[in-house]
Protein backbone atom coordinates (compact mmCIF):
# COMPACT_ATOMS: atom_id res chain seq x y z
CA UNK A 1 0.00 0.00 0.00
CA UNK A 2 2.84 2.43 0.81
CA UNK A 3 4.27 2.08 -2.73
CA UNK A 4 0.90 2.99 -4.29
CA UNK A 5 0.52 5.94 -1.93
CA UNK A 6 4.05 7.10 -2.77
CA UNK A 7 3.34 6.91 -6.52
CA UNK A 8 0.10 8.84 -5.98
CA UNK A 9 1.99 11.48 -4.00
CA UNK A 10 4.60 11.81 -6.72
CA UNK A 11 2.17 11.95 -9.62
CA UNK A 12 -0.82 13.73 -8.13
CA UNK A 13 0.46 15.87 -5.32
CA UNK A 14 3.94 17.25 -5.70
CA UNK A 15 4.36 17.17 -9.48
CA UNK A 16 0.82 18.48 -10.10
CA UNK A 17 1.57 21.75 -8.34
CA UNK A 18 4.86 22.32 -10.15
CA UNK A 19 5.09 25.45 -12.29
CA UNK A 20 7.52 26.30 -15.09
CA UNK A 21 8.69 29.89 -15.51
CA UNK A 22 9.42 31.70 -18.80
CA UNK A 23 13.02 30.38 -18.72
CA UNK A 24 11.98 26.76 -18.31
CA UNK A 25 12.86 26.61 -14.60
CA UNK A 26 10.60 24.62 -12.33
CA UNK A 27 9.21 26.10 -9.13
CA UNK A 28 6.51 25.52 -6.57
CA UNK A 29 4.33 28.04 -4.76
CA UNK A 30 4.51 27.79 -0.98
CA UNK A 31 0.78 28.25 -0.44
CA UNK A 32 0.00 25.39 -2.81
CA UNK A 33 2.61 23.20 -1.11
CA UNK A 34 1.08 24.16 2.24
CA UNK A 35 -2.28 22.71 1.17
CA UNK A 36 -0.65 19.65 -0.38
CA UNK A 37 1.10 18.92 2.92
CA UNK A 38 -2.12 19.20 4.91
CA UNK A 39 -1.51 22.56 6.59
CA UNK A 40 -4.51 24.84 6.86
CA UNK A 41 -2.95 27.95 8.44
CA UNK A 42 -0.23 30.01 6.78
CA UNK A 43 1.16 31.01 10.20
CA UNK A 44 1.88 27.37 11.05
CA UNK A 45 3.36 26.61 7.65
CA UNK A 46 5.47 29.79 7.73
CA UNK A 47 7.23 28.37 10.82
CA UNK A 48 8.17 25.29 8.79
CA UNK A 49 9.43 27.51 5.95
CA UNK A 50 11.51 29.55 8.41
CA UNK A 51 13.14 26.38 9.76
CA UNK A 52 13.87 25.24 6.20
CA UNK A 53 15.43 28.63 5.40
CA UNK A 54 17.73 28.28 8.40
CA UNK A 55 18.77 24.82 7.23
CA UNK A 56 19.43 26.23 3.76
CA UNK A 57 21.55 29.06 5.14
CA UNK A 58 23.55 26.78 7.47
CA UNK A 59 24.26 24.56 4.43
CA UNK A 60 25.94 27.58 2.79
CA UNK A 61 23.21 27.95 0.20
CA UNK A 62 21.67 31.27 -0.78
CA UNK A 63 18.20 30.91 0.73
CA UNK A 64 16.94 33.89 -1.32
CA UNK A 65 17.63 31.84 -4.45
CA UNK A 66 15.63 28.88 -3.17
CA UNK A 67 12.91 30.82 -1.32
CA UNK A 68 12.02 33.76 -3.59
CA UNK A 69 9.64 36.21 -1.90
CA UNK A 70 6.55 36.99 -3.97
CA UNK A 71 3.33 38.81 -3.28
CA UNK A 72 -0.03 37.95 -4.74
CA UNK A 73 -3.29 39.77 -5.02
CA UNK A 74 -6.15 37.69 -3.68
CA UNK A 75 -9.81 38.53 -4.30
CA UNK A 76 -11.96 37.83 -1.24
CA UNK A 77 -15.65 37.78 -0.35
CA UNK A 78 -17.03 41.10 -1.58
CA UNK A 79 -14.52 41.37 -4.48
CA UNK A 80 -12.08 43.17 -2.20
CA UNK A 81 -8.45 42.58 -3.03
CA UNK A 82 -5.78 41.84 -0.45
CA UNK A 83 -2.05 41.30 -0.91
CA UNK A 84 -0.64 38.09 0.55
CA UNK A 85 2.92 36.86 0.96
CA UNK A 86 4.07 33.72 -0.79
CA UNK A 87 7.30 32.10 -1.97
CA UNK A 88 8.45 30.60 -5.22
CA UNK A 89 10.35 27.52 -4.13
CA UNK A 90 12.99 25.43 -5.83
CA UNK A 91 12.90 21.65 -5.58
CA UNK A 92 15.63 21.93 -2.94
CA UNK A 93 13.51 24.35 -0.89
CA UNK A 94 10.54 21.95 -1.11
CA UNK A 95 12.80 19.14 0.07
CA UNK A 96 13.89 21.18 3.09
CA UNK A 97 10.32 22.17 3.89
CA UNK A 98 9.09 18.59 3.74
CA UNK A 99 11.99 17.47 5.95
CA UNK A 100 11.03 20.13 8.53
CA UNK A 101 7.28 19.54 8.36
CA UNK A 102 5.21 17.52 10.84
CA UNK A 103 5.89 13.81 10.08
CA UNK A 104 2.74 12.81 11.97
CA UNK A 105 0.80 13.97 8.92
CA UNK A 106 0.60 11.03 6.50
CA UNK A 107 1.13 13.26 3.47
CA UNK A 108 4.31 14.70 5.03
CA UNK A 109 5.64 11.20 5.72
CA UNK A 110 4.92 10.32 2.09
CA UNK A 111 6.66 13.52 1.00
CA UNK A 112 9.73 12.66 3.04
CA UNK A 113 9.80 9.21 1.46
CA UNK A 114 9.31 10.70 -2.01
CA UNK A 115 12.29 13.03 -1.60
CA UNK A 116 14.45 10.25 -0.15
CA UNK A 117 13.67 8.07 -3.18
CA UNK A 118 14.28 10.94 -5.64
CA UNK A 119 17.60 11.78 -3.95
CA UNK A 120 18.71 8.17 -4.23
CA UNK A 121 17.74 8.06 -7.91
CA UNK A 122 19.84 11.17 -8.54
CA UNK A 123 22.80 9.68 -6.66
CA UNK A 124 22.61 6.55 -8.81
CA UNK A 125 22.37 8.61 -11.99
CA UNK A 126 25.45 10.65 -11.06
CA UNK A 127 27.34 7.50 -10.09
CA UNK A 128 26.53 5.86 -13.42
CA UNK A 129 27.46 9.04 -15.33
CA UNK A 130 30.89 9.12 -13.68
CA UNK A 131 31.56 5.60 -15.00
CA UNK A 132 31.13 6.68 -18.63
CA UNK A 133 34.11 7.30 -20.88
CA UNK A 134 34.78 10.88 -22.03
CA UNK A 135 33.27 10.09 -25.46
CA UNK A 136 30.15 8.61 -23.85
CA UNK A 137 29.80 11.66 -21.59
CA UNK A 138 30.11 13.96 -24.60
CA UNK A 139 27.50 11.95 -26.51
CA UNK A 140 25.15 12.00 -23.51
CA UNK A 141 25.62 15.77 -23.13
CA UNK A 142 25.05 16.33 -26.85
CA UNK A 143 21.80 14.33 -26.77
CA UNK A 144 20.68 16.19 -23.65
CA UNK A 145 21.37 19.60 -25.25
CA UNK A 146 19.59 18.50 -28.43
CA UNK A 147 16.48 17.50 -26.46
CA UNK A 148 16.47 20.76 -24.49
CA UNK A 149 16.91 22.79 -27.69
CA UNK A 150 14.00 20.90 -29.25
CA UNK A 151 11.86 21.84 -26.23
CA UNK A 152 13.06 25.45 -26.49
CA UNK A 153 12.23 25.71 -30.20
CA UNK A 154 8.83 24.04 -29.74
CA UNK A 155 8.06 26.57 -27.01
CA UNK A 156 9.31 29.42 -29.20
CA UNK A 157 7.17 28.21 -32.10
CA UNK A 158 4.10 28.07 -29.85
CA UNK A 159 4.91 31.62 -28.72
CA UNK A 160 4.88 32.83 -32.33
CA UNK A 161 8.60 33.00 -33.19
CA UNK A 162 9.08 32.85 -36.97
CA UNK A 163 12.74 33.70 -37.53
CA UNK A 164 14.51 30.87 -35.73
CA UNK A 165 17.96 31.87 -36.99
CA UNK A 166 17.64 35.26 -35.35
CA UNK A 167 16.06 33.68 -32.28
CA UNK A 168 18.96 31.25 -31.99
CA UNK A 169 21.58 34.02 -32.45
CA UNK A 170 20.06 36.02 -29.60
CA UNK A 171 20.17 32.98 -27.34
Amino acid sequence: MMKNELEKYQEKTFEDIKHIDENGNEYWEARELMKALGYSKWENFKKVIDKAKITCKISNNDFAEHFADVRKVLTVGNNAEIIIDDYQLTRYACYLIVQNADPRKNIVALGQTYFAVQTRKMELTEKEFSKLSENEKRLYTRISVKNKNKYLFDTAKNAGVQNFGKFNDYG
